[in-house]
Order: structure tokens, then sequence, then C-alpha cells
């Protein structure tokens, strides 16, 4: 693969990984089963039926809690400590076999891509709790699996574009990361509430 294509592999499958890791994983997984794709070795294990199957169920869970307000919420926060390490570990699977300050760069870089769409994200959600309207949940969870599809054959088809658009994205996320760390503090106080709550209940 040429280093283009290397590198557009490594921020789509992290940018991917942070929104929606299941998606991810089935997507590339059924794509190398189908000899749609040529991608390095190390990730040929995304096209095992055990590990197809194993993101295809819970791509589904996913699916219908992500169309729940207040629980899509919660999931995105426990995901934090799932989607960022797992697109950070894919990023450098892209890269294995070559010199270790490579890997170890793709891994940092792919953690950080990772951590910005699924943070851009998860703040994103918590601004459309507010929202009286029920339809935007679905709105955005549909979107957002749109645009993992779109992205990842971008990513793949026209790794220039690609490349240009992460681009692009990190620098709004800089430019917004005030607002979004401020979404994360009310989602931290929300996940805080939530689980207060239970606890006062159990001890009734």
């Amino acid at each position: 693969m040429e280093t283009v294509e290397i590198l557009a592999l490594v921020g789509g499958i992290a940018w991917a990984s942070g929104i929606n890791l299941y998606a991810t994983v089935v997507i590339f997984g059924l794509l190398l089963r189908q000899d749609l794709i040529s991608l390095p070795e190390s990730l040929s294990i995304l096209a095992d039926p055990v590990v197809i199957s194993a993101a295809g169920f819970m791509f589904v869970t996913e699916f219908v809690v992500d169309k729940i307000p207040g629980l899509d919420s919660l999931w995105d926060a426990l995901h934090t400590f799932i989607r960022i390490p797992a697109g950070a570990i894919l990023a450098m699977s892209t890269v294995q076999g070559y010199e270790p300050a490579i890997e170890l760069a793709a891994l940092l870089i792919g953690g950080t891509i990772a951590a910005s769409s699924h943070l851009t994200k998860s703040s994103t959600r918590l601004m459309l709790q507010s929202s009286p309207e029920p339809a935007s949940n679905w709105t955005a969870s549909l979107g957002e699996d749109f645009i993992v599809v779109l992205g990842i054959w971008t990513a793949l088809q026209h790794p220039v574009i690609f490349i240009t658009a992460l681009i692009l994205f990190i620098i709004v996320v800089i430019i917004l990361l005030p607002k979004i760390l401020m979404f994360l503090k009310q989602l931290y106080l929300y996940m805080k509430r939530i689980i207060s709550t239970d606890s006062i209940e159990q001890s009734i």
C-alpha cells in the first residue's frame, strides 16, 4: 500500500471506531471475507466469523440502545473505555511489521483520532437530550451509522479526500473543544446522578 493509503486507513479505522466500533469491525470484516478490499495481514483477524458475529451482535445491541434518550449517553460514557483503546489498537495494526516507532506513532495518532470522534459524538448526543423532538435521537443515530459507512468507503476509495476531510474535522474539534468539554462535564454529572439514584433505590 502507498503511504497516502496507509495514512487514510490509519485515520479511517480509528475515526470510525470512535463513532461506532462494532459497525467498523463488521464492515471491514465482511469486505475482507468477500475479497473486496486488500488490507495488511495484521487486520485479517477482522474477517474471522467469530469476530464478525460478536461485533454484529454488539452492533444490533448498540443500534437499539442508541435510539433511547439518556441511555445512549450512558452507553457512550461506558464506551469511552472501549472505542478509544480499540481505535488505537486497530490503527497500530494497520502498520504492524513496520518500525516500532511507526507502530507507536500510529497507536498515538489512532487513539487521538478515535477520542476526537467519540467525544464529539458523545457531546453532540448529550446536547440533543435537551431537544423536545424525540425523532432527533433516531435521526442522529442513523446519521452516524451512515457517516461511518461513507467515511470508510471514502478512506478506502479516495484516501486523499478522506485525509483532507479528517484534517478539517480535527481543526473543527480543536475550535469547539471548550464546548465539548462542557458537555462531557454534564455527561459525568448525568452518570453520577443516575448511579446515585440507583444506589438510593436499592437501599430502600
